[in-house]
């Protein structure tokens, strides 16, 4: 099997981010400037789960399509990635896997969990005071993360949905990017900024607090994928800090009158 060029690993890569965070962030570009254009910032809302139908199973059906749908570009990435060649000669039945390569498997599930939960903590903490900075600036929209209605299913799909982005934000943006940069001739650092950034831009329609701090976030993650070659404590953290934020809200924000 021929090493693809490099001209063709850009073409896969395009590919990628128009089926997925690439396409959300040009939506999302467009939806700050619509925003930004009808009222300060600071007057804004984004909603992070939004409901889809008033029919309860209508609305079920919709979202469980979302994440399913939503994980189909990582499956696109996974193939791209899994070495054929190496997949028929190796002795190993994941030779050549692209999980292996990613470290996108349970193959240290005690160490992934620890570092998974020191960095959910690193980031949430701080992600907490930023967001509260952004709205107190001006610059950052007033986020909801549940506008779902309470039905038996709301905190499941809730923990699926957090799950989804965890998984499709980590694999794409850290493990395959930063594989086909690499690929590119691209320095470390430039390969991270480039990572880092589309990280934020995809979170744009919240304002710019939210920009910079998934920025921040998508050079911290990237530093650690590094370190480690594994996305699987990424995938964790940010699974965490998107449950935390997804169902606590849901539980709680609305009685609280947050929401």
């Amino acid at each position: 099997m021929l090493v693809p060029s490099r001209r063709r690993l850009r073409f896969e890569v395009w590919i990628v981010l128009g089926l997925s965070l690439g396409q959300s962030a040009v939506y999302s570009v467009v939806q700050l400037l619509d925003k930004m254009t009808r009222a300060p910032l600071a007057q804004g809302t984004s909603t992070l789960n939004r409901s889809q139908s008033t029919r309860e199973y209508f609305d079920l059906t919709y979202q469980l399509l979302d994440i399913i749908f939503a994980l189909v570009p990582v499956l696109l990435v996974i193939y791209f990635m899994t070495d054929q060649r190496q997949a028929k000669a190796g002795s190993g039945h994941d030779a050549g896997s692209a999980f292996r390569k990613l470290g996108f498997n349970f193959a240290r599930p005690g160490k992934d969990l620890v570092q998974g939960l020191g960095l959910a903590a690193l980031i949430g903490i701080p992600s907490l005071g930023l967001y509260a900075a952004g709205r107190a600036l001006g610059i950052t929209t007033a986020i909801i993360p549940s506008g779902l209605d309470a039905y038996w299913w709301t905190v499941p799909v809730l923990i699926l949905s957090a799950m989804r982005h965890a998984i499709v934000e980590e694999v794409i943006v850290v493990g395959y990017l930063l594989d086909r940069f690499a690929k590119f001739g691209w320095s470390m650092p430039l390969a991270i900024f480039a990572s880092s950034m589309l990280r934020g831009s995809y979170h744009l329609y919240q304002g710019f607090g939210p920009f910079i701090g998934n920025a921040v976030m998508g050079v911290v993650f990237a530093w650690v994928y590094t370190k480690t070659r594994r996305v699987m404590p990424l995938v964790i953290a940010h699974a965490l800090l998107d449950i935390v934020a997804f169902v606590g809200f849901s539980l709680f924000g609305k009685a609280a009158g947050l929401g």
